[in-house]
Parts: structure tokens; sequence; C-alpha cells
């Protein structure tokens, strides 16, 4: 199979490459001597699409790449960064498959359960239609739109609709353990926000599961089907680390810090993974106590 993949150098994508072994695989990125001195010499990488004249010999592509949503305040000028890092690439690769006479046969592209916006105890499967004028649920909306126009009868194309991703190589949870690991780990506001996750294994083995599956399309939500409340996640860490679990960080503080991008911490999102299970996916992670201690210790 030949894949072209965008985002290989983050949490996902380094999880992900090692199962293309027997692949070829053709990375895009900014920066291709970062590129290869994270992930090998085995690899080609390209700086941008203009060097594929079409992508008739390409069999997959797995769109994954986009600007840390929670890294930095949603200035008006970061909101442009993020939107842009997932919109125009994703056009740019459907303007592709829809060029080519022989395109490839797969297209996953990402996105992320903020397209739900802030549902309360509501639980949340695929079928949830929102339309809100929240920047969350904007970005990936027309993220999402963008990646379905590439659907046709040569192309099918499945959407991720992503949850917090549990692994010790990156992502919120490393934010997380130096403040758990120093006992001052606590809940958010009320805590009573459900807390979509999902263990990196699930995300790398869905990811795979929807790629051997010629009959899946759409929609998926990349979630644990266990679904927890912040406050639930937050003692659940306490507990395995062997740290307390007494203190709590006031709503108005995340607000004050986070300003609009507070809505990452304080939405209530109590997502499940209908499609994906209906499709016969077996989670290897459902439960959240059992998923931190292999993405911690390894048991």
């Amino acid at each position: 199979m030949k894949i072209l993949m965008t985002g290989g150098t983050g949490l996902i994508g380094r999880a992900l490459l090692p199962h293309f072994s027997r692949d070829e695989v053709i990375i895009l990125s900014r920066n291709p001597a970062r590129a290869y001195q994270q992930l090998g010499h085995h690899i080609k990488v390209i700086e941008s699409l203009d060097v594929l004249p079409n992508f008739d010999d390409i069999d997959v592509v797995i769109n994954l790449a986009g600007e840390p949503i929670a890294q930095k305040r949603w200035t008006e000028n970061q909101k442009k960064v993020i939107s842009d890092s997932r919109w125009a690439l994703t056009e740019a690769i459907t303007e592709k498959i829809m060029a080519s006479d022989h395109p490839p046969h797969t297209f996953i592209s990402g996105s992320a359960v903020g397209y739900y916006g802030d549902q309360q105890e509501r639980e949340i499967d695929e079928n949830l239609e929102v339309d809100t004028p929240e920047f969350a649920h904007q970005v990936c909306a027309r993220w999402e739109e963008k990646a379905l126009q590439a659907q046709s009868m040569q192309t099918r194309v499945c959407i991720l609709r992503t949850g917090v991703v549990l692994s010790r190589h990156g992502g919120a949870l490393s934010k997380l353990l130096p403040i758990y690991q120093l006992g001052l780990g606590g809940p958010i506001g009320n805590g009573r926000q459900y807390f979509p996750w999902i263990h990196v294994q699930d995300m790398v083995r869905g990811i795979l599961f929807l790629l051997k599956q010629p009959q899946t399309q759409g929609v998926y939500n990349f979630a644990a089907p266990n679904t927890v409340t912040n406050r639930e996640f937050s003692a659940t860490l306490a507990k395995v680390l062997r740290r307390p679990h007494i203190l709590m960080t006031p709503e108005w503080a995340i607000r004050i810090s986070m300003g609009e991008s507070s809505c990452l911490l304080l939405d209530s999102q109590k997502v499940v993974p209908k499609r994906l299970q209906d499709a016969g996916y077996n989670f290897s992670f459902p439960k959240l106590e059992p998923a931190l201690k292999e993405t911690l210790f390894d048991y």
C-alpha cells in the first residue's frame, strides 16, 4: 500500500507509523529534517503537495495535521493559525483527490469532539447534528465539510472525532502528570462535565480497523465507551499515581487564565463511539483505570 500522511510527527502519527513498516509511506511536513530525525530515513518526506502531480498512485491518505488547539490562548491571530492549519491543507488534499483519475480508495481525516460543543449530561453519538457559533465547533465543522467533499464512488472518507488521547509520549496527559505527581491534582470547576478520552492504542487500532473495513465511511467518535466526568477522571488519575485528590481549580480561574479556550476544559461532552462499535470494533481499553495504568506504568 502507498500511504500519504500529514501530521506524521504528531502524537497519533508517531504511534501509527510503525504499523506501516511493510508499506510505502510519504509524510508531508514543513520541516523534513525534523521529520527524518524523529521518524527515521526509511520513509519519504515532502514539504508540499505540489511535489505530487496527482494522487493516482496513492492508495490511502491519512490527514492528522493541525496546529495544537490548546497550546496557546485564542487570540484572533491564533484562531486563524488553528483554522488555516486544518482547513487549507484539507481543502488542498480534497482538490488533489477530486482531480485524480485513479484517486485513493480511502481518505481518513481528523476532527475532534469539540464539534459537539457543551452538551451537559446528554449522551452524544454521531447522529447528533450541532450548529453553534462556538469556535471549536466551527473549526471542526468546516474541517469535516472540506474532507467530506472528497467522498465519491472511488474514494470513501472517514472522519475521526477524537477525544483526549492518553499516551505517555505527549498530549494532555503529559501536561497533567507533574501537577498530579506533586499531589496538586483535582477536578476542574464542579467536575461534573464529561471528559471524553481514548487510549492511544485504541486510537491507532481504530484507524487500522477503518482502513481494513471497506464498507466504513462517514463520521466516527474516537472516545472510549465508558464515559467519565472530569471529577472521575481526576480521582482515577490520582489513585493510579497514589497521590492525594483534595484540591480543585475553580471555574473562574480557568476562565481568567484561558479566556475563550476555557471551553476545552469546562464543556461537557458525554461522547460514545456508537458507529465504531456497531462496525465491529472492540476496544482494548474501554475502562479508564486500566488505560491509565498501562499508559503510565506499562502494566
